[in-house]
């Protein structure tokens, strides 16, 4: 399968930063600005974000309950089992990355597009999303604090004040103004897409700048890299596996189960990217990595199961008819094209 183009642009950004890292006065503006650009993002998906839209899915509730229990239950659980592959696999500083990725939110815009092509239950894989992503905000900066302990910022009040400033405050503002700015946001969503991904970029040469002045990357390796794929592998097979069969076993029917597939295997690089840089600091291009990596792996693999699902006999010949998301006519939450799900 082809490389996501965004990720090109991501490795480009890292290299940028590799060769030409910020430094002093460079760097206090590149920071500044990052910061700026994070609280812009979670006003952004605040005012595109139609809590409505996502709060009613509680119709399907087992479902959304059992996307969320994968999510921010199974994923955090496999993420602490890994700790038993430090040193052997992965360095310390790698593994909290890859804990980190565990506990942040599912996608939305490809949770959409692999169930649509696998003919699953698209309204909920709509409301699963946007769900995963609303709960998110609040539960991943909990999860980080609580698992990372002081490598994500712990409970200290200069980790709350960063967290509550730069991610809740703006996201909320973004909620209450929605009913004002919601279709200019909708309007302009392709520039404001554009607006979106220049600015994870610039987190992205931020956070690698930083890592490269205080020299941490001699600590990954070509071979503590391929560890590290070989690890984030198996992780993706066995949350596939899991949400494929356990919800078979727990009796929803084929489209859900492509729903919650789809939903409950994958992590959000858009949301991730700036979550672990107000939780990481300095130290944010390790925990960034894995995260990245993941991105590309899940987006791989999940199309090839989503062709090849759209061919399965049993594949029902229209939509469900079933609800799972009180939504009017055509409507869909408003997302940015190519925002890197």
């Amino acid at each position: 399968m082809p490389i996501d183009p965004y990720i090109l642009l991501l490795l480009g950004t890292v290299g940028l930063a590799a060769l030409l890292p910020a430094r002093g006065t460079g760097a206090d503006v590149a920071s500044g600005a990052s910061t700026a650009a994070i609280a812009f993002l979670f006003f952004l998906y605040g005012a595109r974000l139609s809590t409505r839209e996502a709060m009613d899915g509680v119709r399907h509730w087992r479902l959304h309950v059992t996307v969320l229990a994968c999510t921010f239950v199974v994923f955090p659980l496999l993420g602490l089992a890994s700790r038993g592959l430090v040193p052997v696999f992965l360095t310390d500083p790698l593994y909290q990355g890859l804990l980190f990725l565990t506990l942040v939110p599912s996608t939305i815009q490809s949770s959409i597009a692999f169930t649509s092509i696998a003919r699953g239950n698209v309204p909920a894989a709509i409301c699963a999303g946007s769900f995963s992503s609303l709960v998110g905000i609040v539960v991943t900066p909990l999860l980080a604090a609580a698992l990372l302990g002081s490598s994500g910022g712990g409970f200290s009040a200069d980790s709350v004040v960063k967290i509550v400033l730069q991610l809740l405050v703006p996201f909320v503002a973004g909620q209450l103004l929605r009913r004002w700015i919601g279709g200019f946001v909708a309007r302009h969503k392709k520039v404001l897409g554009l607006v979106d991904r220049g600015s994870i970029l610039l987190v992205v040469y931020t956070a690698f700048s930083e890592g490269m002045v205080q020299g941490i990357w001699h600590q990954v390796s070509p071979v503590r890299l391929a560890g590290l794929l070989a690890v984030e592998a198996v992780l993706l097979a066995v949350m596939l596996l899991l949400t494929w069969y356990g919800a078979k076993g727990l009796g929803f029917g084929r489209e859900d189960r492509i729903a919650i597939q789809f939903a409950g295997s994958k992590k959000s690089l858009a949301a991730g990217l700036p979550m672990a840089s107000v939780l990481f600091g300095a130290h944010a291009s390790l925990a960034v990595l894995p995260l990245m990596l993941f991105h590309q792996m899940q987006l791989m693999v999940c199309a090839v199961i989503a062709r090849r699902r759209s061919h399965d006999p049993e594949a029902a010949s229209e939509e469900s008819a079933a609800p799972a998301c009180a939504t009017a006519p055509g409507a869909v939450p408003a997302e940015p094209a190519g925002r890197p799900s």
